[in-house]
């Protein structure tokens, strides 16, 4: 996958998933890429082992990638939430 395509994609997924978390008026487009693109690291780390698949960094452009980077992201901003707060949002 070309590197703009991976920053859209990642900024895409990113932004998603802080609506999901109810994050997004806190964080502005560069942070939702950051989201994006290490929660699809985080989701090729944890979740690929049990549902297979790979994640937008490894090349692999899927519904099974983009699920598993979108998780990876709600995960990370979940963590990020309570650490910070001290709970879930």
């Amino acid at each position: 996958m070309s590197f703009v395509l991976w920053i859209v994609i990642g900024g895409i997924l990113g932004w998603l998933a802080s609506m999901v978390m109810r994050t997004d008026a806190q964080q502005g487009i560069f942070l939702n890429m950051v989201v994006g693109i290490v929660g699809a690291l985080l989701g090729g780390w944890l979740l690929t082992p049990f549902v297979g698949g790979g994640t937008i960094n490894y090349d692999d452009f899927s519904v099974m990638s983009l699920l598993v980077s979108f998780l990876g992201a709600v995960v990370l901003l979940g963590v990020v939430n309570l650490i910070l707060r001290g709970r879930l949002r």
